[in-house]
């Protein structure tokens, strides 16, 4: 192959950028021209690294074997990728095999020919294992806390140069995000829970963005062609495609920028692809130009926000419904089985254990409404308000527009706010909502507790209902279980009731025209939702749904209750009935046998009075 051509290409690669032309004209006497039929292996997994391979032509995979023999693919590699950087520093064995899926060039340097070249020419040596460096950093750190993918440390090292206020930087190649997104990674490794986790609030930015685009082609601000790219690439996202590449901390500086560029890269990214072209060249589709069109951060991000709650709220309500069914069906079973009810931890009236379980169906189900209408708050907002609530830079009609596509694109009955400079500073309905789910944490957690001393002892407390078994309570009691399950969701209510303060705070932190904490607030809701979702299904499958009631425990409890005496107040009145409630707590004497002693009552009466269906609802006047 002629030299230059080979020049030519090696220029292109990320680790020879820094030489000049007659630098790269050495390694081109170092390199060797491989052809390769499909199906033919590059390298070995366990076998010496040797070579670096360049991908002049076709594609590469990059595959590993499990101990079984089983082979799980991890990337492909095609023109202008590299592999083996890291023969040129050591003879490590590869971790991962290679083999080409199409006819393909390679071209290789070998470890022994890249030193013979550094000995004699020191300077080249060390800006091309500079790079190496580089690339290797970049692959350990982008594989060990950002993509949630095995296969992000076996990324090409390939890269494309971007820049923006601040300067040039190179973003990796295979990534759909570009510059903006980079320095936010690199600024906010904050709480290491990334938009990935949130698929909701993904898919509710790519609406915003299709909506705003599909706006502003009827304005005749976006060209037909840019804007199909932009619709298709926002649907893929929709249907959860790309993800990966949203990778920004869910907390972080800029009132939710770094959010908003990442969105806006990874659309204009897939969008330029659609249309030909490759990642980065923005001058056909860019990032601030065309994707956030119309738009700012300040209108868009608080926009899709609202919509992805109120869908996360759906998903939560159905949790809530399941758990509150769950809670009746054991009102059903229990409903024959008559206990103690408590106040102030204290004996008071009989009841059935049905009753008790159906008082909690009915105070989850009251939850569903005003999570609901809370909710519906978040369809009032501010899209064409841009910056401040003025517009600026907006077509006076894309209000409009944008609202009218984002109703059919979500939905929902999107309404644009009467104020947008107000509502681009407001974050009421985030706190009304906020304030929702920790009713709901509230009321769950006070469950709990009644769960966990409901089923207390198993002997030695009141032990009236067994909860499910999940696992040996104790490293040193043997036979102790613990009431997990409860206790867990506890937990999950008070952080709750903390990120509820936390909305609270970051809310009453808005300065002027634009509240800069709602990256937190939307962390802090997403969180809580999450949480409640996970705890509400796990304590309805993992424990409400396997109660058993302990029925001849509560009938002694009855039985052997002073309370008894107030289900005679009404006949014997109240002073007699202290009296015997006292004699009764000092003898250790059951009521019923001290009223037939006293012949207070015939044992007909008695009998009448203490029957379950007289105590456990109002009764006519005797």
């Amino acid at each position: 192959m002629d030299s230059a051509i080979i020049n030519e290409f090696i220029g292109q690669i990320e680790l020879f950028r820094d030489l000049d032309d007659e630098e790269r004209d050495l390694f081109v006497d170092c390199i060797e021209v491989i052809e390769l039929q499909p199906n033919e292996l590059l390298f070995e997994e366990n076998s010496p690294r040797k070579k670096l391979y360049l991908i002049y032509s076709g594609e590469v995979e990059l595959f590993k074997k499990t101990p079984l023999g089983k082979e799980n693919r991890l990337s492909f590699f095609g023109k202008l990728d590299f592999l083996g950087e890291g023969a040129l520093m050591d003879d490590y064995p590869h971790s991962t095999s290679s083999r080409t899926l199409l006819k393909t060039t390679v071209f290789a340097i070998s470890r022994d020919d890249f030193h013979r070249l550094c000995d004699t020419n020191p300077a080249i040596g060390m800006k091309v294992l500079s790079r190496v460096a580089r690339v290797i950093s970049r692959r350990i750190r982008q594989a060990s806390t950002r993509v949630v993918n095995v296969a992000a440390q076996y990324i090409s090292g390939r890269t494309r140069r971007e820049h923006d206020l601040l300067g040039d930087r190179e973003v990796p190649y295979e990534y759909y995000y570009g510059v903006q997104t980079l320095r936010a990674l690199e600024n906010f490794n904050i709480s290491g829970i990334s938009l990935t986790h949130f698929p909701s609030l993904i898919n509710a930015l790519a609406m915003v963005k299709m909506a705003a685009a599909k706006a502003n082609f009827e304005l005749g601000l976006l060209s037909r062609p840019v804007t199909d790219a932009i619709v298709q690439a926002c649907n893929e996202i929709i249907n959860g495609r790309y993800h990966i590449h949203f990778v920004v901390d869910m907390i972080q500086g800029g009132a939710g920028t770094s959010t908003n560029m990442n969105v806006n890269e990874v659309v204009a990214n897939r969008a330029l692809e659609i249309l030909g072209y490759q990642k980065g060249e923005y001058r056909y589709c860019h990032p601030n130009n065309h994707v956030n069109l119309s738009q700012s951060t300040n209108d868009a991000y608080p926009t899709a926000l609202k919509i992805a709650l109120i869908k996360s709220n759906k998903a939560l309500i159905e949790v809530l419904q399941q758990l509150a069914e769950s809670f009746r069906a054991r009102a059903r079973e229990f409903a024959g089985i008559v206990k103690m009810g408590r106040t102030q931890l204290q004996d008071a009236v009989p009841m059935t254990l049905g009753q008790e379980f159906e008082a909690y169906a009915v105070t989850l189900e009251e939850e569903i409404a005003r999570l609901d209408e809370n909710a519906n708050l978040f369809l009032e907002v501010n899209m064409g308000g841009t910056a401040i609530g003025t517009g600026i830079n907006a077509d006076p009609r894309f209000s409009g527009k944008v609202i009218g596509h984002l109703r059919e694109i979500t939905g929902l009955n999107v309404i644009l706010a009467e104020n947008l400079v107000e509502a681009t500073q407001d974050t009421g309905a985030f706190v009304m909502y906020s304030s929702a789910i920790k009713r709901l944490a509230i009321k769950l957690s006070k469950i709990s507790n009644d769960l966990r001393l409901l089923s207390s002892g198993p002997r030695a407390g009141i032990a009236e209902i067994n909860l499910p078994p999940m696992q040996p309570g104790s490293s040193i009691m043997p036979g102790k279980v613990n009431p997990v399950i409860p206790e867990v969701v506890n937990q999950i209510a008070f952080k709750v009731i903390g990120n509820d303060l936390t909305v609270a705070l970051a809310a009453e932190a808005g300065q002027l025209e634009l509240n800069v904490m709602q990256p937190v607030i939307a962390q802090s809701i997403f969180e809580s939702i999450e949480m409640l979702k996970n705890g509400m299904a796990t304590l309805k499958y993992r424990c409400i749904d396997g109660i058993a009631a302990n029925e001849d425990r509560c009938q002694m409890m009855v039985e052997h209750s002073i309370g008894l005496v107030t289900a005679l107040s009404p006949v014997l009145g109240y002073e007699t009935c202290t009296t015997l409630a006292k004699e009764a707590l000092k003898t250790g004497r059951g009521v019923y046998e001290l009223v037939l002693e006293k012949n207070l009552l015939s044992q007909e009466e008695l009998d009448r009075l203490l029957a379950p269906e007289a105590m456990i609802r109002p009764q006519r006047g005797q």
